[in-house]
């Protein structure tokens, strides 16, 4: 027997309408073409599936096994139809993020927050488990965007400039460096480095100053969370290099000093890499929007 979705729809009409004539206005067809379609369906299935001669016309037990295959599997069709065109509209999709940058989630979420009253119907999530594995599983569609200041030439993808930042250095005011003007990679050498616990190839202050130079800190600890660093920064039980956005709360305390990366500062460039055929669609593109604005806001307040 074949069932197509047509013969459950016709199922549904016919009970619902209590009759044929009803019936095929409601599936905006004839009534002679809807009996050629009952009088088929019921000869693949060997039996009647209506009660004739009754009025309202009604279902047989054939016909009620049918109506009840037919109310489980229409309403899921139906919403899947539904969120079909919500996609080819753009007004729903699905944006789950992977973080290369620890500290990024101190704008991140501002601009979640922003992004969710605009895109109710977006699914978003923060895929923290693939933060180390993010590209491989942007491509096979794990994730939708990647934050990272470390783009690749990688096909099918691509990296969007979201804003410059400073890596700036923060050290305790009893710290002997507070008495420095700018910070070299040499100053280092004596000192706790805090960091979050990610690999070098990932932290600012040795892709840009430390292994270039070649020089190792007396020590590095690594901290899970920024508020901490800065908890023992403060202690002056060491120091840390962090994104510029980030030292805007403790830049006017006085248990703080922040320092310039010298001689020349140093500047680098956030990305949110995303697949090539996503970037058009409204509700990334709006991310996108957000994503580079609403982080600046942050850096002004430094």
């Amino acid at each position: 027997m074949y069932i197509e979705l047509r013969h459950l729809r016709t199922i549904r009409a016919i009970h619902q309408a209590g009759g044929l004539a009803r019936a095929a206005e409601m599936l905006n067809m004839t009534q002679s073409a809807l009996s050629h379609q009952v009088a088929g369906l019921e000869d693949q299935a060997g039996m009647e599936l209506f009660v004739r001669r009754s009025k309202p016309m009604r279902l047989s037990a054939a016909g009620h096994r049918m109506l009840k295959a037919a109310e489980r599997i229409l309403p899921e069709i139906e919403l899947m139809e539904e969120e079909f065109r919500a996609l080819r509209s753009g007004k729903t999709g699905r944006l789950h993020i992977a973080i290369q940058c620890h500290a990024c989630f101190d704008w991140l979420f501002p601009v979640l927050e922003l992004f969710r009253h605009a895109w109710p119907e977006v699914d978003v999530d923060i895929r923290a488990g693939l933060a180390f594995d993010s590209f491989p599983a942007l491509q096979r569609e794990d994730v939708d965007l990647v934050i990272s200041s470390n783009p690749e030439p990688l096909p099918g993808v691509t990296f969007n400039p979201l804003f410059d930042y400073h890596p700036t250095f923060v050290a305790s005011s009893q710290n002997p460096l507070a008495q420095k003007d700018m910070i070299e990679a040499e100053d280092f050498r004596d000192q706790v480095l805090l960091t979050y616990p990610v690999g070098r190839d990932k932290l600012d202050v040795f892709t840009e100053l430390l292994t270039p130079a070649k020089v190792e800190p007396r020590a590095q600890r690594p901290v899970e969370l920024t508020a901490v660093i800065l908890m023992l920064v403060g202690s002056n039980r060491g120091v840390a290099v962090l994104p510029d956005w980030v030292i805007r709360d403790v830049k006017l305390n006085a248990d703080y000093v922040t320092r310039r990366l010298g001689p020349q500062t140093v500047t680098k460039r956030l990305f949110a890499a995303t697949r090539e055929d996503d970037v058009a669609k409204p509700y990334m593109a709006h991310f996108l929007r957000l994503a580079r604005s609403e982080p600046v806001k942050l850096q002004r307040a430094v």
